[in-house]
């Protein structure tokens, strides 16, 4: 017991003389950011390239090829037998050379028409193809000619086609984009009126519910139209119809015709 007792005193003892320092140790200085730095002689990392000097120019995309826009090709024998035709109609024209303007407008086999029927003049001459010339024929001696006869007999005979537009290289509509026009193949006339023995004119205008008998001739020349061409638009159609007939002999799949 008394062993315990000095060792406990002991102890005590030596706790007591363990005394802490005055002064615990001092914070260092935080280094200079000089000191932090890499030395001079270490390579730095380079800044990542702009990507315009590492990749090539990204190329313009691009569409498959388009085909050169051509002048088609006539057949010789169905362009003279398009001829022997016309000419016994009395029709009044003459060959003249190729058509190429480029862009695809021009004719193969065009043709100059002065009188598509006898007596009957084309004011001014219009070129075109045989085919189209000869729908043109067909119609004013079958459709025409009768209908004029029988509503306006007053006026004696039909003497003058008055056409506004035959061959030209333009788009559809005089737009600036868009479908070649059938005037740039040659299909096509535009008829702005119609001139009469007795020297009256009658012009191609809206006559939808023109109750007149000059109502009636227009209506009967524009609905008969499509029996002879494969287009026909008359100044019911739209805006860029109000003042002609616009014919043409478009082939569409089928014996598809549009006519309004």
């Amino acid at each position: 017991m008394l062993f315990r007792i000095i060792s406990v005193t002991t102890a005590v003892a030596m706790l007591t003389a363990a005394s802490l320092p005055e002064t615990g140790p001092m914070p260092q200085p935080k280094p200079d950011s000089e000191q932090t730095q890499a030395p001079s002689d270490l390579p730095i990392p380079a800044q990542k390239p702009d990507a315009s000097e590492t990749e090539p120019p990204a190329k313009e995309m691009q569409g498959p090829p388009k085909p050169p826009l051509t002048i088609a090709a006539e057949s010789d024998e169905e362009h003279q037998a398009c001829l022997r035709e016309l000419s016994a109609m009395g029709a009044v024209f003459k060959d003249i050379p190729r058509i190429d303007d480029g862009n695809g407008c021009g004719i193969d086999k065009p043709i100059a028409l002065s009188e598509p029927l006898p007596g009957i003049k084309m004011k001014p001459e219009g070129t075109l193809r045989c085919e189209a010339a000869l729908a043109l024929a067909h119609w004013m001696k079958e459709s025409v000619i009768p209908a004029a006869a029988t509503a306006l007999k007053d006026n004696g005979r039909i003497t003058e086609i008055n056409q506004a537009s035959t061959y030209i290289c333009r788009l559809r509509n005089n737009a600036t984009t868009g479908k070649i026009s059938e005037h740039a193949r040659g299909n096509a006339i535009d008829i702005a009126s119609f001139t009469f023995e007795n020297g009256k004119t009658v012009g191609i205008e809206p006559r939808h519910e023109d109750p007149t008998l000059t109502g009636a001739f227009q209506r009967s020349a524009s609905a008969s139209a499509c029996l002879y061409f494969r287009t026909v638009l008359d100044p019911d159609s739209d805006a860029a119809h109000e003042t002609h007939f616009h014919l043409d002999v478009l082939k569409r799949n089928g014996e598809f015709r549009y006519c309004h």
